[in-house]
């Protein structure tokens, strides 16, 4: 196993903890939302701060950074667009009463979920809300999107599917807002999901310890994944596996057809709050306030990445650099070449379907 070493550059501009991270379609820049209720953008290339997005009322929950604009969304209740290039605002979306909790832009739509029970749809040029998805009974945490034509046209325009701390997912049809299926099994709050959309099959993991798998036409439970001892926090889905990462200190795999346990990851200290798979090395990032790499193949520990003092709440990699995100205020680069190569008889699973993930922000480890 290496050892941790030091990170290549500490960004810790920021004034309070790093809720999330995201990385430009281009992979040229990272975004970042924080505590301090702003959000800063970085170049991949040196890791310098290039712009600081200032207008929010309150901190910021989650971004999303696209090649030509940066959103963010806020516990002021609002989201906003911004110019990657001037850092100036230039949308404000109004229309949730409560906590914006996550967004999603696809399809030139923006999809949100909030607090206040609801999701929605805005247009993204003119800031309006197009649809608004009224059903859950509680809090609505995470969503996803499945875009036409990957659906059948009885839904054309395309499907979104919302998790709830009501103990459920609902399926929406975005061109008309009425709910297609409600997904009915948790016992606990869904904290997040991913689609396989070409399997047209929603996961799930929710502080019931389970994962589940959803057939998001029919509605029906195809499968449950059971042997976490803890909170489902984070998943991630390549090629035809879900890892999943929990409050049990543990990430395991499971294959996605069946629900079949391949793998265990275990070292983590605490609770494990973000998941990325990349070119055959699964990190993760604990609320121990360190990152780790894992063989995704054989589950041997590769390296520990310490330098963190809080709980890391978001991970990317781009090229071989692996950035952190932490609730420490800072945004650590570490160097993750000589890490062992994937084996070549495993090259084919390397390519991910991966449409989404969102994971629950955890509190100071």
């Amino acid at each position: 196993m290496g050892g941790g070493g030091s990170a290549l550059r500490v960004c810790a501009d920021h004034r309070g903890g790093i809720n999330w991270l995201s990385l430009s379609p281009d992979g040229q820049r990272l975004l970042t939302g924080s505590e301090d209720g702003t959000a800063r953008l970085w170049s991949t290339a040196d890791g310098t701060c290039c712009a600081l997005l200032q207008g929010h009322e309150s901190y910021v929950t989650f971004c999303q950074l696209e090649d030509e604009a940066a959103f963010t969304c806020s516990a002021d209740c609002t989201i906003r667009k911004w110019d990657v290039l001037t850092g100036q605002c230039l949308q404000v979306f109004r229309g949730h009463t409560s906590i914006v909790n996550r967004i999603l832009v696809a399809d030139n739509q923006l999809f949100s979920s909030s607090y206040d029970r609801t999701a929605r749809a805005w247009s993204v040029d003119r800031g309006q809300v197009a649809r608004e998805f009224r059903g859950h009974r509680n809090c609505v945490l995470t969503l996803a999107y499945a875009g036409a034509p990957c659906v059948e046209e009885a839904v054309a325009g395309g499907l979104l599917v919302t998790g709830s701390t009501d103990s459920t997912a609902k399926v929406w049809q975005v061109a008309s807002g009425c709910c297609h299926q409600t997904l009915r099994g948790h016992t606990g709050a869904v904290l997040c999901l991913v689609l396989d959309v070409p399997g047209r099959t929603a996961f799930t993991g929710s502080t019931d310890a389970t994962v589940r798998a959803w057939d998001i036409l029919s509605g029906q439970q195809l499968r449950v994944f059971r042997e976490h001892q803890g909170s489902v926090i984070c998943l991630e889905l390549v090629n035809r596996h879900v890892y999943s990462g929990s409050a049990d200190r543990t990430v395991k795999c499971w294959l996605a057809d069946t629900g079949e346990r391949v793998r265990t990851f275990t070292a983590h200290r605490h609770s494990v709050s973000a998941l990325k798979y990349h070119a055959g090395t699964l990190f993760t990032g604990s609320g121990d306030a360190r990152a780790r790499a894992f063989d995704a193949q054989s589950g041997a520990l590769r390296r520990v990445f310490r330098g963190h003092a809080f709980v890391i709440n978001c991970i990317q990699v781009h090229g071989q650099v692996l950035y952190t995100a932490s609730h420490d205020g800072a945004l650590r680069l570490w160097d993750v070449r000589g890490l062992p190569p994937p084996r070549a008889r495993s090259l084919s699973r390397l390519f991910s379907n991966k449409v989404g993930c969102a994971a629950a922000p955890l509190p100071p480890a």
